[in-house]
Order: C-alpha cells, then structure tokens, then sequence
C-alpha cells in the first residue's frame, strides 16, 4: 500500500495493472492444474489387493510384473508433477515480467493525454495566453479538464488585456492635463517681475512634471512591449543599436568619468521593432550609467551567431545579493534605495527591457557580479540581412 501512496500516477497505474495481470496469470495456472487432474503427490493408481497365496509361479509373476508396472507409473507421475511444477514457476515468472511491461504500456497509454495537457500548459504564459489546449476527443473526464483549463486561459487572457489596455488608456489621458499644467506653469512664469520663490517653485514643478511625463512614457512603452504590438518588425543591428546609445551617451559617461570598454560590430542581426529594440538597448546602457559610481567602468559587447544575437552589458560596483537583482525586471524594483528612486528614474527601466525581450521571443539573464557590480545579458533570435543572405544561401 505504501508503494500505491507514494510515486508518481504513472508508477502507481504500473503497479495496479501488473497486479491484476499477474493475479489473472496466477488464477489461470491454478485452474489449469486443477482440471487437469494432477497432483503433487501421486499415489501408484490401480492398487490391486494383496495377492492371494498359489502355488502358480504363472500367477505370482504376473502379479509381480504388475506391481512393477505400478511402481514405474508411479515414477512416471512423479516426474510429471516435478515438470509441472518447475513450468508453472517459469510461467509465473515470464508472466510477471510481462505484466510489468504491459501495466507500463497500458499506464503510459492511459496518462498520454494528461502529458500532453501539462506539456502545453507549460507553454503558455503571460506572452501567449491567447493560445488554447483545444484538445479533441470523446466528451470524458480528460476533455473536461482540458476545456476548464481553457476557460482559465481565456479568462486570464481577458484580465491581463483589460489591465494593458488600462494602462495605455490611462497613460494617454494622463498626458492632456499635465501638458496643461505645463502651460499654465509657463504663462505664471512669464508674467512680468516674477518672484524668486515662485521662480524656485516653477522649477521644481517642471521638474517633477519631466519625470512624471517619463513615468507614463515608459509606461506606454511597457504597455506595448506586453501587449505584443510589433507590427513595424524589420531587420535590426544590436551592434548599431548599442553605438548609438553609447554616443548619446558620451556627455554623462565622461560627466561621472566613467571608463567605457566597447566590443559592437554590426554582425548581431535580429527582427523586430526597431523602435522598441533601441528603447531596451538605450534602457540597458542608461541603467548602467546611472547606477555606477564616479569614476567606474563599463563593459559592453554586442555579438552573435546563426541562431542567437546578444548585447551584454556589465558594470563595477558593490557586491549584490542575487536574489534581489533577480527582481529588478519587476517595475518599480530597485537595489538599495526608496520607491521614489533617484530623481530622473522611473523604476520601469530594467522591467521594460524585461518586457521587449520576452515580445521578441529572447531571454534577459540578470547576474550579480562576484566581484561587484551587475551583468545584463540580452539574448534574441538571430537574423541574416537579405545581402548576406543571398550572398551564403542562408535565409534569415
């Protein structure tokens, strides 16, 4: 019983199975010995009466010869008995190992469609739920749990659309009146003989409304990123993508005196939106910039294959937990410091590029350095220009 509690459905199915097979084997062999008529012990059949004294050696020897026969038959049972017994033992046997082997037959048979529902629930996530598990077949019990499933994803699918579709509809209604506070700012300062504290004040505002109207900019750009809008796909270069983010760059690199180590070359192809793929490329190297100490080091390299192209990003710093970078692809995760963050973050950085990774099918690998310091690995499908691709015959 313990062996039926414990392991997995298909081991336990195995076992049941074996044990009716086997236990079938048994009966039928017992069945068979009985109406056969053995037995394990076989007297000598046809016992005559003690022989009557004569004085006929003629009769004497036939009864001789008669209880040699039985002795010999008696004998001949015995060896029957033997074989029988030593048979029956080799087809208990064969019989179990065959039971074993169909009970796992019959147990993967049976199992084969709960495999293959897990197998492709696996599959979806929060990029996909728009795909089913639509299984086919006879309304049973499998069917059902397969069709609840898809009900699940189907809800899930209208919860998470509903909550992007907010979050872009909020972030666009947001913008009106803020540019109107904008503006009204603007008229207040450019009235005559302003005073320096409501100059001071204008300051201050413009600059918490700059990073407001960033907040709901990466906001937007989250919200497409999941929602999955990559209708503007074309061929991009991670490696053109990286030196541009570099140039624009160069002033806050050299403002914090930062050492730049840059190994890009055109050669990591991949498609996609171009738009999105330089917001995640400038989002890493921003990130690098402005979590990195004065005079500090930066390292990034851009290359590819046939199958992958990558842009890796690392930076010096002090030792972190790998648990908490792990978080930082979350919105609003940051290491070390309040929600608010530092003034000009929007704590969406890191999650954004989380979130344009995952559209394009790649993967994102956050790593705390030994040494100190973070490494951020982007890895996406690769593609081949057409030029180059009519060049080798490859098709990108």
């Amino acid at each position: 019983m313990g062996m039926l509690r414990g392991g997995t459905v298909g081991r336990r199915f195995t076992i049941l199975y074996a044990a009716g097979f086997l236990g079938s084997g048994i009966v039928l062999l017992a069945l068979t010995y009985l109406m056969s008529g053995a037995r394990l012990s076989a007297p000598a059949p046809g016992n005559l009466p003690a022989p009557v004294p004569s004085g006929s050696s003629e009769l004497a020897a036939a009864q001789q010869q008669i209880r040699d026969l039985q002795a010999r038959l008696a004998e001949v049972h015995g060896r029957q008995d033997h074989r029988w017994l030593v048979a029956s033992l080799i087809a208990l046997v064969v019989t179990a190992g065959l039971s074993l082997l169909l009970g796992r037959v019959l147990a993967r048979r049976v199992l084969r469609p709960l495999r293959l529902i897990t197998a492709a629930t696996r599959r979806i996530s929060a990029e996909n739920l728009h795909e089913r598990l639509a299984v086919s077949g006879p309304a049973d019990e499998v069917k059902e749990l397969a069709d609840t499933v898809d009900g699940l994803l189907e809800r899930l699918e209208a919860s998470f659309v509903a909550q992007r579709r907010f979050v872009g509809n909020a972030s666009h209604e947001l913008r009106t009146p803020l540019a109107t506070i904008r503006a009204s700012l603007d008229v207040a300062v450019a009235k005559p003989e302003p005073s320096a504290q409501a100059l001071a004040l204008a300051a201050r505002v413009r600059t918490e409304l700059d990073r407001v109207d960033h907040l709901l900019d990466g906001f937007l750009v989250l919200a497409r990123a999941q929602h999955g809008d990559l209708s503007d796909r074309t061929l991009v270069s991670l490696g053109e993508l990286a030196r541009e983010a570099l140039g624009d760059r160069a002033p806050d690199l050299a403002a914090k005196s930062l050492a730049l180590d840059a190994e890009v070359g055109p050669v990591p192809w991949t498609r996609g939106s171009a738009v999105l793929l330089s917001r995640m490329v400038r989002n890493v190297v921003d990130n690098a910039i402005a979590h990195n100490r004065e005079n500090g080091w930066i390292r990034v390299a851009a290359d590819g294959d046939g199958s992958e192209a990558r842009l890796v990003v690392e930076t010096g710093g002090p030792v972190l937990e790998q648990d908490q970078v792990d978080r930082l692809g979350q919105p609003f995760e940051r290491l070390g410091v309040a929600r608010t963050g530092p003034e000009g973050s929007s704590g969406l950085g890191l999650s954004i590029v989380a979130a344009i990774v995952a559209a394009h099918g790649g993967r994102l690998v956050l790593r705390a350095r030994p040494e100190g310091g973070l490494r951020v690995a982007v890895t996406l499908p690769a593609a081949v220009p057409e030029a180059e691709a009519l060049r080798t015959g490859v098709r990108g």
